[in-house]
């Protein structure tokens, strides 16, 4: 279905909620089993009937989210309102929300169940969840309910919450997801029936969007069956925590220029690798993974200036090491003492986990204090000593030999 129909099918939807009637937006025996609507709510009755009577989603993210007071909230989707209002009620009047939909009509429902709950600190926006309407790094948690599946461009959803979340922000969704294995008619009926016409993601497909775009510790968790393979899910993930002026986020090839010269001057210290010259950008990309590579950004500035990155590397292509990686951390020398090689390392293991990652490995020369360190502080162990292991500049080194494990296995 073309946005443009997704659109108008919730503005019927609004208008029939607008005149007092009943409203469901998928087949009438899917309602019935109490997977959409209100019925994925607690305590309601505070709440306008209208507010409650055009709730399409599929679970209560409010509930995903575990609010606390005085955080900024943006709802993705936000229909007639009930989830902005259970955000408002859970943030407090130093707290503020944000609706987003593109929908006259569902902004016009919305609004008037806000006047009629006397919700102060709420602000509702026209505009799409692929393009949000916020300053970057503006909002503490975004929610939505049931809506994101709707999306024809999700990749730029994903991007857009990433850019608005302050660090350490986090993604609180309700949402629809097929089994990997899934059958596909059986699927796509599914699909059909619950009114998702812009087609679901698979679990796999949700996990390596979330990793794509930046986002850590995700998870999926699947609750409603409606059979065919399809499931409502909770989805819970963030943005990488950083110290004050820094951005975490993913590596991208214009990085290039700056995460080399950061690179060479790690290594002509002496003290970071037995390397002593950076390779070509081409042979640094193919010999890290895809994914699980970062750099910390300067916000101060309008520079995008790169301060410091982190990515790894498979230590073998047999099947029973794909768990397995080694990883490298460089931070530039005029801004090392900020925390953004612990910052780095911190979002590296949080996004591992989720990428079923099950050890990190490193080396690193017992000269490096620094890096040691940092390494022990975030949960690394020393398994032993690879003594005179290599020549460096005419000279044997040792090598400490450090790993983490995950600790979801």
């Amino acid at each position: 279905m073309a946005y443009e129909e997704v659109v108008e099918r919730r503005s019927s939807l609004a208008r029939a909620a607008l005149s007092g009637q009943p409203i469901a937006d998928c087949a009438a025996d899917a309602f019935s089993e109490g997977c959409f609507g209100s019925a994925g709510y607690g305590k309601t009755k505070e709440l306008p009937e209208g507010a409650v009577r055009a709730s399409l989603g599929c679970g209560n993210p409010v509930a995903v989210a575990e609010l606390s007071a005085g955080e900024t909230v943006l709802d993705l989707g936000s229909g007639g309102g009930i989830d902005v209002l259970l955000s408002a009620r859970k943030v407090g009047p130093y707290g503020k929300v944000y609706g987003l939909d593109a929908s006259v009509d569902m902004l016009e429902l919305a609004r008037r169940n806000t006047v009629e709950a006397g919700a102060a600190n709420v602000d509702f926006l026209h505009g799409t969840i692929e393009d949000i309407p916020l300053p970057d790094s503006s909002v503490d948690v975004i929610i939505s309910n049931c809506v994101i599946n709707l999306s024809s461009d999700k990749p730029a959803v994903f991007a857009e919450a990433f850019r608005v979340l302050k660090p350490g922000g986090r993604l609180g969704i309700s949402d629809v997801v097929a089994h990997d294995d899934a059958d596909p008619g059986e699927r796509a009926a599914t699909e059909g029936r619950v009114g998702c016409t812009a087609g679901v993601l698979t679990v796999e497909e949700y996990r390596d969007l979330l990793l794509d775009f930046g986002f850590v510790a995700g998870n999926i968790t699947p609750t409603s069956d409606h059979g065919g393979g399809v499931h409502s899910a909770i989805i819970r993930a963030g943005k990488p925590a950083s110290s004050p002026g820094i951005t975490i986020r993913p590596m991208r090839d214009a990085d290039a220029l700056q995460v080399l010269a950061i690179y060479q001057a790690g290594l002509d210290t002496g003290n970071a690798s037995f390397e002593t010259t950076t390779p070509a950008w081409e042979d640094f990309d193919q010999g890290k993974l895809y994914r699980l590579r970062y750099v910390a950004v300067d916000t101060d500035t309008d520079t995008d200036r790169v301060v410091g990155w982190i990515a790894a590397s498979p230590v073998s292509s047999r099947c029973v090491y794909a768990g397995v990686v080694e990883h490298s951390v460089y931070v530039d020398p005029a801004c090392q003492g900020r925390g953004i090689g612990r910052d780095l390392l911190n979002a590296f293991v949080s996004a591992s986990e989720a990428a079923g990652i099950w050890t990190i490995q490193t080396g690193v020369f017992p000269e490096n204090g620094p890096s040691l360190m940092l390494h022990q502080a975030c949960g690394f162990r020393m398994v032993g000593t690879r003594e005179r292991i290599g020549r460096h500049h005419g000279t044997w080194r040792d090598v400490l030999f450090l790993e983490r494990r995950s600790t979801r296995t």
